[in-house]
C-alpha cells in the first residue's frame, strides 16, 4: 500500500515539476579571464565568453540586430568560422560590449583597452566560446592591478549568478580569483587569506545552487538507517569526487560534459529509487540491518553494497564539480590550494546539511516509524523523479 502511493506521489510530482530545466545548475554562464603583463606598463586579458550569450547580449546591447543574426545562424549550423566572421564583422559592439563591463585599473586609474588581433572560437565542457585579446595600457606603473567584471549581468534577463573565473601571472603573483555581483572585483595584491575565502565561498555556492547534488545528498540521507551509514557514504562520496575533481581540474582528467551530466542525473535516480525498493521489499523493516555479510564497520552487505555504488557515482560528481568551476591551468601549488579551499567548501555545506537534517529524521523514525518511513520514501520519490527527468532531458539535448 505505502508502495502504490508512493509512486502515485512520484507521478504528481513528475507532473508538476517536468518543466523544471535539465540543467539542474540553473540559466547561468562562466566568463573565463587571464591577466598577464605585456609591455612595460601594459597589461594583457585573454577573454572567455560563452558565444551565443555573449552574441545576443552584445547586439542587445548596442542594438545591433544583424550581428544578432548572423551570429545566432552561424551558432545554429554550427560553424567556428562563421561564429568567429560575425563578431568580427561587428567588433565595435562587440567589443564595447565587454569594455564596457569589464575593467583593469592600476593604482586607482584606469587602464585603457585595446584589441589585439580577432576573435577566434573555442569550447569549455562542449560550449562554444568567444576568445578575444585585449591589450590595457596603464596611466602609470604599480605593484597591484585591480580586475573587476560585471559581464552579463542578472538585469539583462538572459542568465543568472553569472561567475567570472580569473587566472594572473602578474607583479610578481600567481593565482586565481572568483568573481560575481556581490564581489565584482579584486586586486592581484590581495592577500593569500583573502584569495583561498573566494574559493571557499565558490565552494559553498556551488553546492547550494546546484539543486542535482543536493537532492544526491537529501537521497543518501533518507535511505541511510543509521548514523554510521550517513557518514561512511558521505565521507565515500567526499574522498571520491575529491579525486576526480582535483584530476580535472589540473587537466590531468577530461570527461565531456555531454557524458558526465547524464550520468550525474541518473545517479540521483538510482540512490533514491534504492530506498524505494528496499521500502517495496521489506515494507516495515526496511530500516533494519541485514545479519548475512555483516562486520567490518557494522554495515551488512546492502550497506557495502550501497557504499560501493556511492563511491563510483561520486567519481563522476567530482567530473561536476570541476566543469563548474572551469580553471584549466597549469599544475602549481598556489592553484592546488586553491581546488583545495574550493572542495572544503562544498564539504563545509554538505556537512551542514547531513547535521540538520539526519537528526531531524532519526527523532521522526524514533517518534513514529510510520511517519519516518512515509517522510523517507516522499523525498526518495520526488528525488528519484526529478532524477530521471534530468537524465532524458540531459540526453536528449547532448
Amino acid at each position: 500500500m505505502l508502495y502504490r502511493t508512493l509512486i502515485t506521489i512520484a507521478a504528481v510530482l513528475l507532473a508538476v515539476l517536468a518543466p523544471v530545466r535539465a540543467s539542474a545548475h540553473g540559466f547561468s554562464s562562466t566568463v573565463y579571464a587571464t591577466v598577464t603583463a605585456g609591455e612595460p606598463g601594459h597589461v594583457r586579458t585573454a577573454l572567455e565568453l560563452e558565444y551565443d550569450l555573449f552574441v545576443v547580449s552584445a547586439a542587445d546591447a548596442g542594438g545591433d540586430d544583424p550581428l544578432f543574426r548572423a551570429g545566432t545562424a552561424a551558432f545554429e549550423a554550427r560553424d567556428d568560422a562563421g561564429q568567429a566572421a560575425a563578431l568580427q564583422g561587428h567588433a565595435e559592439a562587440a567589443v564595447r560590449y565587454v569594455t564596457e563591463r569589464f575593467a583593469v585599473t592600476a593604482g586607482g586609474r584606469a587602464c585603457v583597452p585595446a584589441p589585439i588581433g580577432g576573435f577566434t572560437m573555442g569550447e569549455q565542457e562542449g560550449v562554444p566560446y568567444a576568445r578575444m585579446l585585449l591589450d590595457w595600457a596603464c596611466p602609470e606603473r604599480s605593484d597591484a592591478h585591480e580586475v573587476r567584471s560585471a559581464l552579463f549581468p542578472d538585469a539583462e534577463g538572459y542568465v543568472k549568478g553569472v561567475k567570472t573565473i580569473v587566472t594572473y601571472d602578474i607583479d610578481g603573483r600567481t593565482g586565481s580569483a572568483a568573481l560575481d555581483a556581490g564581489h565584482p572585483g579584486f586586486s592581484t595584491g590581495q592577500a593569500w587569506y583573502q584569495r583561498f575565502w573566494e574559493f571557499f565561498r565558490l565552494g559553498a555556492e556551488h553546492l547550494l545552487t546546484g539543486v542535482d547534488h543536493i537532492l544526491f545528498l537529501l537521497a543518501l540521507i533518507a535511505g541511510s538507517r543509521r548514523l554510521r551509514e550517513i557518514v561512511l557514504a558521505a565521507t565515500s562520496f567526499t574522498l571520491a569526487h575529491s579525486v576526480t575533481f582535483m584530476l580535472a581540474a589540473l587537466g590531468a582528467v577530461d570527461a565531456p560534459a555531454r557524458l558526465v551530466e547524464p550520468v550525474i542525473a541518473l545517479s540521483i535516480a538510482v540512490v533514491a529509487g534504492w530506498h524505494l525498493w528496499r521500502l517495496a521489499r521489506r515494507g516495515s523493516h526496511a530500516g533494519d540491518l541485514e545479519t548475512s555479510g555483516g562486520g567490518h564497520l557494522s554495515l551488512d552487505r546492502a550497506g557495502w553494497t550501497r557504499l560501493g555504488v556511492v563511491f563510483c557515482f561520486g567519481l563522476v560528481h567530482g567530473l561536476g564539480f570541476a566543469g563548474a568551476l572551469g580553471i584549466h591551468e597549469a599544475w602549481s601549488w598556489t592553484l592546488l590550494w586553491s581546488l583545495l579551499v574550493f572542495n572544503v567548501g562544498i564539504e563545509v555545506v554538505q556537512l551542514a546539511l547531513i547535521g540538520v537534517a539526519f537528526p531531524l529524521l532519526v527523532v521522526l523514525r524514533r517518534r513514529s516509524p510510520l511517519a519516518g518511513r512515509w517522510a523517507t520514501g516522499v523525498i526518495a520519490a520526488g528525488v528519484s523523479v526529478m532524477g530521471l527527468i534530468w537524465f532524458v532531458q540531459r540526453i536528449v539535448e547532448s
